[in-house]
């Protein structure tokens, strides 16, 4: 049976510590085919130095000042959560400190995911771990040796983990979407696998559902002209909207195989399509059917033009127009 794939959308940071904005993405994520919403919970004392350096990618202002900037209070956060209920959609959300968990805890939060950067971070999965939410581990920065640690440690509380295939670059080269670690990643774990998707586009995570994801995760914005670290390489939102159809769609087929023998259904499409055995000229009675006298047209309602070399040498015992279907009580029996 094919499970559901689940879709996330990633705000992030995209609400640039707006509530209103961080309402309406959740708004926009169940519009346009969400079934789950992903935020980052980043409390700056608890999980960086001060002049801990920015990502490559985004320089704009201090990390630190950014993590307090963008935050949101503790009523705040519940009535982020409060709004996903509201609008059927999961509460995901990565914790990035020990202290940011407890602060989910209090809260009530569906699911956490282990953000890239925090896979070698133990004390923080085993803390996450300890809460028996189901967990998405990503995998965007570690080795296979980091990452089986990670697993192991999480295993050893509870089993309700997936995997995520994911590379830390923003965007994302086509080159080094890893799509061959998705199927790497099952065999080696026997885990639900599903994938983090940063790059450009919807092509990447189509091709992890048709390779057995059963999670995708992709950045939503309002305009990737938006301020901030995840805007410019997110998905819009009538993107993210065709994304999730192509993905339901292809759900219902992988969930129904087609038996290639089962030709049943295409019985109209063979008799207008197909071609059947016909007099190529006018055929008398105790003529004896030769090459030249019979070709192959349509339809395909008459004897199939595949059975054309078994009618050769045969005796008609009746007169056939040309440009006529031959049927079988044309033919005299075989002697």
């Amino acid at each position: 049976m094919i499970k559901r794939v689940s879709l996330i959308a990633e705000i992030g940071s995209v609400h640039d510590g707006s509530f209103g904005n961080a309402k309406k993405l959740i708004e926009t994520a169940a519009e346009v085919g969400a079934d789950t919403v992903k935020f980052q919970l980043h409390i700056a004392a608890a999980e960086t130095i001060r002049d801990a350096p920015p990502p490559p990618y985004f320089s704009g202002e201090p990390r630190f000042d950014y993590f307090n900037r963008t935050g949101f209070t503790v009523p705040e956060w519940r009535a982020l959560r409060a709004h996903c209920d509201a609008h059927r959609v999961r509460f995901l959300v990565s914790p990035f400190s020990e202290k940011a968990v407890d602060l989910l805890e209090d809260i009530g939060v569906d699911m956490y995911k282990v953000p890239s950067g925090e896979v070698t971070n133990l004390p923080l999965i085993e803390r996450i771990s300890k809460t028996g939410k189901p967990v998405l581990l990503s995998s965007g920065m570690s080795s296979w040796a980091e990452l089986d640690r990670a697993v192991d440690a999480i295993r050893r509380h509870h089993s309700r983990l997936t995997v995520l295939q994911c590379t830390s670059q923003y965007p994302c080269l086509a080159e080094r979407v890893g799509l061959n670690i998705i199927i790497e990643m099952a065999t080696r774990y026997g885990l639900p696998v599903g994938y983090s998707d940063h790059t450009r586009g919807p092509w990447a995570a189509v091709a992890a559902v048709v390779l057995g994801a059963v999670a995708v995760e992709k950045h939503l914005t309002f305009s990737r002209r938006m301020y901030g670290s995840d805007a410019p390489f997110a998905t819009e939102p009538e993107e993210f909207r065709d994304l999730a159809l192509g993905i339901r769609g292809i759900e219902t087929m992988l969930a129904n195989p087609v038996d290639k023998n089962d030709v049943s259904w295409l019985r109209v499409m063979k008799d207008v399509f197909e071609k059947s055995v016909v007099a190529a000229v006018d055929l008398s009675p105790g003529d004896v059917i030769s090459p030249e006298k019979i070709t192959c047209k349509k339809p395909g309602t008459g004897i199939p033009a595949s059975e054309y070399q078994q009618l050769i040498g045969r005796r008609l015992k009746r007169a056939v127009k040309a440009d006529t279907l031959l049927t079988s009580d044309d033919l005299e029996m075989k002697s």
